[in-house]
């Protein structure tokens, strides 16, 4: 039964200035306490079963990711999962909202003096304003995740670890105005450790020739020698293979994105990896998305020209340590091609990688995730699935505390225009065995000792079949004094001044 309003004329008016100020602070603090106080019992107890229960939900899923830190982002990303967390924090502004307003009502303001009723007004106002302001920009927020997971995230097939590492090929893609088609100019492959998220990165030359295609394929059925002159003259390069495929969409009846797969395939024959999933960056909007987080911060150890080749240069980014790049310089930093080569520009887009790893905060996420996601929805384009973003959330969250190694299929170990396939995939192998090394041994190659020790068995990455094969070559490599030194790297080492 609702409480009987008391009769507070007895009281002095001071203190039922305070008691009106006590119940909306009580509203604040602990939604429904006022009506527990000096209105309807029940309702008080029906807003406190809410609390309760909306309490034991957050805290449900702290302690479940305490436990499960992968699956709890992957529940909480889900399109449905944020749709109802959107309509739960509607209601509940509007539902603490109406708890205001009846705590003022309880707070009986006519028998106040005017100073005093204005100030009491004017705190119920400014308290529903930044409460509810707060719960709706959360609700928007959430709106803005979940267009973002289900604009950027598709509905691909999962893809379970290869010997315990995913590989996502990062291509960056450029679709100027003065070529015909996208074309991904930067090929890495991240290949990352499933279980404590210590990442290789493997960079291949956009211009690496004759590269084979699995067999079977359709694409190693149209070159069965490898991607080579005679088929498509000069542009025979790793680079076009993506927009070969996008060309001849025959060769691939159902698939929505023929490029990537072609590429992904290719890129397969090479390295000897199962590729799980790929993310393609347009580089033109790349800009965006790393003014919407701040930017980034490297030892740039030579001078690199903003702008080049068919444009003047416009000026220089220039070397030094600590060197803060917005979105417009950073890019240019990883684009540029003028006055150094593919294989440095490689180098410096690893750079680039390891830095926004490093570098990208939850913090920074969470406070600026309304640009990264508006920048994201038009600069990527993944086959990731949606249920997978919370698994490699938290890989990178781990991979955060390990150092980065790499490995690039350049000269002058690699002659990039008759390449040593075999001695590539070798080389990819090996690279991937002295990363896992560090965790077996249990140095875990940052000074602490690894908790997640591997099996030397459950690592091996053969060779995929290809549709040709060649013996390692013996010619001597091409040598380039403008290009870095292949093979296995640090890549901290490479972004030093």
């Amino acid at each position: 039964m609702p409480q009987e309003t008391p009769d507070l004329r007895n009281l002095r008016e001071p203190v039922r200035f305070k008691r009106a100020l006590t119940l909306l602070l009580m509203t604040l603090v602990l939604p429904g306490s006022a009506q527990i106080v000096a209105g309807s019992r029940k309702a008080g107890r029906w807003v406190w079963r809410v609390v309760a229960g909306l309490v034991a939900i957050v805290i449900f899923f702290v302690i479940l990711g305490l436990i499960w830190r992968s699956g709890t982002i992957n529940i909480l990303a889900r399109p449905g999962t944020l749709r109802i967390v959107q309509v739960l924090l509607i209601l509940l502004a509007i539902g603490w909202a109406a708890l205001f307003v009846d705590a003022y009502r309880l707070g009986q303001p006519l028998t106040l003096e005017r100073n005093h009723r204005l100030m009491t007004s004017i705190m119920d106002g400014v308290l529903i304003v930044v409460v509810v302001g707060a719960l709706i920009y959360a609700s928007v927020i959430v709106n803005t995740q979940r267009d973002f997971v289900a604009s950027v995230f598709g509905n691909g097939q999962k893809s379970k670890a290869d010997k315990g590492r995913y590989n996502v090929l990062l291509m960056g893609g450029d679709s100027g105005s003065d070529r015909i088609g996208t074309r991904p100019d930067s090929m890495t492959v991240a290949s990352i450790d499933a279980d404590t998220g210590r990442t290789v990165l493997i960079g291949l030359p956009r211009n690496l020739a004759k590269v084979p295609f699995p067999a079977g394929t359709a694409m190693a059925k149209q070159f069965p020698e490898g991607f080579k002159w005679n088929k498509c003259a000069a542009e025979c390069l790793l680079n076009a293979v993506y927009t070969y495929a996008a060309n001849h969409k025959n060769l691939f009846p159902g698939d929505a994105n023929p490029g990537e797969t072609a590429t992904m395939q290719a890129i397969e024959a090479v390295t000897g990896l199962k590729l799980n999933y790929y993310v393609l960056i347009d580089l033109a909007g790349f800009r965006d998305l790393l003014n919407a987080v701040g930017g980034i911060t490297l030892d740039i150890g030579k001078r690199v020209p903003i702008g080049g080749g068919s444009s003047p240069i416009k000026g220089y980014i220039e070397a030094g340590k600590n060197q803060h790049l917005d979105g417009y310089h950073a890019l240019w930093f990883a684009r540029s091609r003028a006055e150094s080569s593919d294989y440095e520009r490689m180098a410096r887009q690893k750079c680039v990688m390891s830095a926004m790893l490093n570098q990208l905060s939850p913090q920074t996420v969470l406070t600026k995730f309304q640009g990264i996601a508006s920048a994201s929805k038009q600069v990527v384009k993944t086959n990731i699935p949606a249920g997978e973003l919370g698994t490699f959330t938290d890989l990178a969250l781990d991979a955060k505390k390990l150092p980065v190694s790499s490995f690039s299929a350049v000269p002058p170990l690699i002659h990039t225009g008759d390449p040593d396939f075999a001695l590539i995939r070798t080389k990819v192998a090996e690279t991937i065995a002295k990363s896992e090394s560090l965790d077996k041994d249990g140095s875990g190659g940052d000074g602490k000792t690894s908790s997640t020790p591997r099996s030397s068995t459950s690592k091996s990455s053969p060779a995929p079949t290809t549709s040709t094969t060649k013996k390692p070559s013996t010619k001597k490599p091409s040598t380039s004094p403008t290009t870095p030194a292949a093979g296995v790297d640090d890549v901290a080492s490479i972004c030093k001044a």
